[in-house]
């Protein structure tokens, strides 16, 4: 310490430093701290609850309710693309203040997509008008699959009144039942399995075993000379499966081989074929589309295909080939006419026994390991159920996905 042995204490410390000011300061700067969060947090809030945030160009899916208008807003001077087009607004347009697509359908709004002018997307939402104040259902478009507590109810969008009875047709913005009453699926890349399972309907306690005893991925097939259609198809519906008709077609041993009523036949022409094809389609509702029971010689006669076919392109629906004819023209007709289809690789159940059909199961599977896809069919027999149930869950735990027949359609508007 030198000669400042005799100063006094305290005198090294510099200027300001007080140590009784600590904690004013220290208070001071909490107080401080505090009082900008609070400012950050109710300003968050302010945005949150004000919809700050609605033009930020997040996507809004919603579409309004079919058959309504827009609620009429006076600050709004946007005209309505909707009046540019033919009523309803079936197809997404551009109109002249750079509006892209209007989207519409069943969620009370009218939602329009703009740019902005760094090239986001910015969504407007304008409500609209509903009949009755009814309730509506959120649904983003081109989508697939109903709501499952709605599943087995038909969607008015599809379905047209007729002197048959309720028969699919496209609805006024395009809508079709092959999407509306599919099972949605992961989307995912790997081997998929589609199981049909067919002949519903013919006996009742077959229905009902198949029904609740096949794992809901599995497409039920119900013939359409069958008996309690409606019930099966809903009770179906509800426990989450995909649904087609299956209507009977002339085989080449007709008549020693029936397929059964309502058969449609080579030489009964256009006319009646097309009569017996909307009676058997306005037995039930809810189906993505149609399979063959039989059918060898009507499926090979492009005379008499033809006009079925171009039926089922108007309607909005599949035709799913259940491949036991060989010159079966389906798919050509599919093609030309942009019908969703798909073609069954094997038949599962030709011999009804347990090892027999574990084996087709088996094969099934390795067509789908190697070529991504495989469709096979059979019928509603206990041991067929029995033998599909076991096969399908332990296939799952191999990395199978059962999917239903809408999934492994080739549809030309995907």
């Amino acid at each position: 310490m030198g000669d400042k042995i005799h100063q006094p204490l305290g005198q090294h410390r510099k200027p300001g430093r007080n140590p009784a000011a600590g904690p004013k300061r220290a208070w001071s700067t909490l107080l401080f701290t505090s009082a900008a969060v609070c400012l950050m947090i109710g300003g968050a809030a302010w945005m949150a609850l004000s919809g700050a945030q609605i033009d930020t160009g997040d996507t809004v899916v919603l579409l309004e309710q079919p058959g309504t208008t827009p609620a009429e807003d006076p600050g709004d001077t946007t005209p309505d693309p909707r009046q540019q087009d033919e009523p309803g607004g079936a197809d997404p347009i551009s109109d002249s203040n750079g509006a892209l697509s209007t989207l519409h359908g069943q969620s009370g709004a009218d939602v329009a997509t703009t740019l902005g002018e760094n090239g986001e997307e910015i969504n407007k939402i304008t409500p609209v008008k509903r009949p009755d104040n009814r309730p509506v259902l959120l649904n983003p478009p081109g989508r697939v699959g109903q709501n499952s507590h709605l599943a087995h109810l038909p969607d008015p969008a599809v379905i047209e009144e007729t002197q048959d009875g309720r028969l699919p047709v496209r609805g006024a913005n395009g809508e079709r039942a092959f999407d509306i009453y599919a099972r949605p699926w992961s989307g995912a890349r790997g081997a998929r399995v589609t199981i049909i399972v067919g002949g519903l309907g013919l006996s009742q306690t077959g229905s009902q075993y198949a029904i609740k005893t096949l794992p809901e991925e599995i497409t039920l097939a119900f013939a359409a000379n069958g008996n309690s259609l409606q019930r099966w198809m809903q009770e179906a519906r509800r426990q989450g499966h995909e649904i087609l008709l299956q209507v009977p077609f002339e085989p080449y041993d007709y008549p020693a081989n029936d397929p059964g009523a309502g058969t449609l036949t080579v030489a009964a022409g256009a006319d009646a074929n097309l009569a017996d094809l909307h009676t058997a389609m306005a037995r039930i509702t809810n189906y993505t589309g149609i399979t063959n029971f039989m059918g060898g010689r009507f499926l090979a006669d492009p005379d008499a295909l033809e006009p079925v076919m171009r039926d089922l392109a108007e309607r909005g629906i599949m035709f799913v080939d259940d491949g036991t004819s060989a010159r079966s023209l389906t798919g050509q007709f599919a093609k030309t006419l942009g019908i969703p289809f798909a073609a069954s690789d094997m038949v599962l159940d030709a011999t009804q026994e347990r090892g027999y059909i574990l084996s087709k199961l088996d094969e099934l599977e390795r067509v789908a390991r190697r070529n991504g896809t495989a469709v096979g069919v059979a019928s509603a027999f206990e041991v067929s159920v029995d033998a599909i149930a076991t096969w399908a869950e332990e296939a799952k735990a191999r990395g199978i996905e059962i999917v239903s027949a809408s999934a492994v359609a080739d549809d030309p508007e995907r």
